[in-house]
Formats: C-alpha cells, structure tokens, sequence
C-alpha cells in the first residue's frame, strides 16, 4: 500500500459511534471537516447533528451492505474510538482484514478505558488527544506517513 496518497484521490471512512451513542456527534462533525481537508468523506452522516442513537431508519441489511462497501472503496479508515461502539469495532475489524491503512482516535479519561482489542492490536495507529487542538497535528501526521 502507497504510504502517501493523492488528495484528488484519498477516500476515507470515518467510523464513530451511531447507535452505541451520539454524545459526540458535534466532535464527530468537526472531525470531519478536518477530514475533507484530505480527501472525500465517504461517511459524512455520521456528524449529522440530527442523527440519533436510533440510526438513520433504514433496514440494518442496506446499511452493512453500503458500509462495507464504501469501507472496500476507502483508502484509510479513521475511527474516533472514546464512545464504545459495536459497529466501529466490526468497522475497524473489517478494514484491518482488508489491509486498511487505520487511524483510532481516543481521548483517556479517568473512568473508562480503550479496549484491549483496539489497544493492543499491532496493525492499528492508536493516537490519544486531550483537546480538539491536538486533532490537527495527528491528522497531519497520519496523512503524511
């Protein structure tokens, strides 16, 4: 896999959390203007504000069929990870089979802790943030590496 890739031509999957919660949907937002600043955002839903915990109404087998497919046509996957999901897991695991290159975004905090799955995993970019400031520079490293 090309360790740079062209910002005409870079598709990413963004992958955070649907109906595991949506307490971040306005980071997710914001994640993903940054995003587009590298190239189209497949999954841009995921930052509507107006997407509730319930999904987007429609049958649960579309939605993994045209998931797994723009996660097929992706070039990286990057996933913010804080707010545990089934879904990015399954995401994230998925992409990993498919030799993605993968960013997981989490911010620590005293009563939770990231999954030893996502954690330990060797094939996967882990990156901890504090604030939304520090969002730039990863992205920037990851883009460029």
């Amino acid at each position: 896999m090309p360790q740079a890739y062209s910002r005409q031509f870079m598709k990413i999957y963004f992958a955070g959390s649907i109906r595991g919660g949506r307490d971040d949907r306005e980071l997710y937002s914001r994640i993903i203007k940054l995003l587009s600043g590298y190239g189209a955002v497949l999954t841009e839903h995921v930052g509507n504000k107006n997407l509730s915990a319930m999904g987007q109404g429609m049958a649960s087998e579309y939605i993994h069929k045209r998931d797994v497919a723009w996660l097929k046509e992706a070039n990286v996957l990057v996933a913010e990870v804080t707010t545990p999901s089934l879904g990015v897991g399954y995401e994230i695991a998925k992409a990993e089979e498919m030799n993605k290159k993968i960013l997981c975004l989490y911010r620590p905090a005293p009563d939770r802790k990231l999954s030893a799955m996502i954690a330990g995993s060797g094939k996967l970019i882990t990156k901890e943030y504090n604030s939304e400031s520090e969002l730039g520079e990863l992205l920037r490293t990851f883009f460029k590496g």
